[in-house]
């Protein structure tokens, strides 16, 4: 599994007008091959009236898979550029799809290049990016009288509370880094005077939005 990656937070739409033609763009996270040509396949019949439903998608851990579909514009000009901006940006497990309304005036090559790749970049922006972070649940029991001091601390600390069971004891679980899996045990074992039981859970991905 990967340490980390980005890929987009979720479902975004953009609509750009370039030359009197409307390019609408449909980014959605996909994991997996059938779930990038099913939500290709939904645009296409919500815009089964369109000029192009051009697409692009990129899949896998290692960019396994890579498709580009130009939909009958000039071979090149849409799904390639389309893809490359993926590419640029970094991102993994992501499906484009631009819907074009002919305007009447023709773009020409280059044009049409910079439009599907402006059409996606702006996509990208309305559906967000986040970096999807490799993490182990850390968890700690402690008796109620430590319940205070612990959760402050950690709140002001680079952990991640992920959640807090309340029981016969208080059981949090915490988001850390596996590098850092060490140095958190000491500190919890020093902020509770040893007075706290500490196992290791699974790992997971912690997702953050940013700015790519």
């Amino acid at each position: 599994m990967l340490q980390k990656y980005y890929t987009v937070k979720g479902y975004g739409e953009n609509e750009i007008i370039i030359e009197k033609s409307r390019f609408i763009c449909y980014i959605n996270r996909a994991t997996t091959e059938e779930e990038a040509i099913e939500f290709i396949q939904q645009i296409k019949k919500k815009h089964w009236d369109a000029t192009h439903n051009c697409s692009a998608y990129i899949i896998g851990e290692h960019d396994q898979i890579q498709k580009a579909n130009d939909d009958g514009e000039p071979s090149g000009t849409a799904g390639v550029p389309m893809l490359e901006v993926l590419k640029k940006k970094g991102l993994k497990d992501t499906v484009a799809v631009v819907t074009r309304y002919f305007g009447g005036i023709k773009l020409g090559a280059g044009g049409l290049v910079r439009a599907y790749g402006k059409s996606v970049s702006e996509g990208l922006k309305a559906a967000g990016i986040v970096e999807r972070r490799l993490v182990r649940v850390m968890h700690v029991v402690i008796d109620y009288t430590w319940l205070g001091k612990v959760e402050n601390e950690l709140r002001s600390s680079v952990y991640t509370i992920k959640d807090i069971h309340y029981l016969e004891n208080v059981e949090l679980e915490i988001f850390v880094d596996e590098e850092k899996k060490q140095t958190f045990i000491e500190w919890m074992m020093e902020l509770t005077n040893g007075r706290s039981e500490i196992k290791e859970g699974e790992t997971e991905y912690l997702e953050q939005q940013i700015e790519i």
